[in-house]
This record gives structure tokens, sequence and C-alpha cells, in this order.
């Protein structure tokens, strides 16, 4: 099993800037692609971004040159840097990584969820 555990949500104002993280745990695990992906309620969940792991980056048009997606290998931790975030940037933020587990097949994994606020 691989356990992910985010962190960094919290309250900004309007053009503030927060950076999430997300931390994978467990034993045996190969990580492959990591994702962010965001919820308001009433809404489906959105893609937000992606690294693969040749390092290739993704990103919905509406963060586009405003929010970055990096990834540290030895920590097992993908971050998502928020600059210039706007009210329509409030949601619940969610990391996702795809992992084999003891060689087995690559499957979703899924982080609690971090609520960030944008908000004067």
């Amino acid at each position: 099993q691989v356990q992910l555990v985010e962190s960094g949500g919290g309250l900004v104002q309007p053009g503030g800037s927060l950076r999430l993280s997300c931390a994978a745990s467990g034993s045996g695990f190969k990580l492959g692609e990591m994702n962010w992906y965001r919820q308001t309620p009433g809404k489906e969940r959105e893609w937000v971004a992606t690294i693969k792991t040749g390092g290739s980056r993704d990103y919905v048009d509406s963060v586009k040159g405003r929010f970055t997606i990096s990834g540290d290998n030895a920590k097992n931790t993908v971050y998502l840097e928020m600059n210039s975030l706007k009210p329509e940037d409030t949601a619940v933020y969610y990391c996702n990584m795809r992992a084999s587990v003891w060689g087995g097949p690559y499957r979703d994994y899924w982080g609690q969820g971090t609520q960030v606020t944008v908000s004067s």
C-alpha cells in the first residue's frame, strides 16, 4: 500500500501564493506519474496539473503561467506552487500518484485533500 499525505493549504488573499506538498510513504513502491486535482462543492473533480516520470509537465489552461508542479524523487514528494491566486482557485486540492507496489500493476493513489481558500 501507498499512503499520500498532503499539506500546505490555507486561506490566502487574491494575488497571493501557496505551496502544496504531497508525500508518499509505504514499502516496495515505485512511483509513476504524479498529478494534482481540485474540487468545489457540487462539481466534479477537475484535473489541474501533471508531472510525468520523464519530467514533462502539463496544466489546465486556467492555471498556466501561475501554477508550477514539481517532484522530488528522493523524498517521494510532489509539490504545487500556486502564484497569483484568484478566488476561482478556491477548492479542495487532491494529489494523485500512480504507483506500482512490489512490481505489481500501476494503480492510482489519492491524498486526503487540502482546502485552499482565496478570499479578501
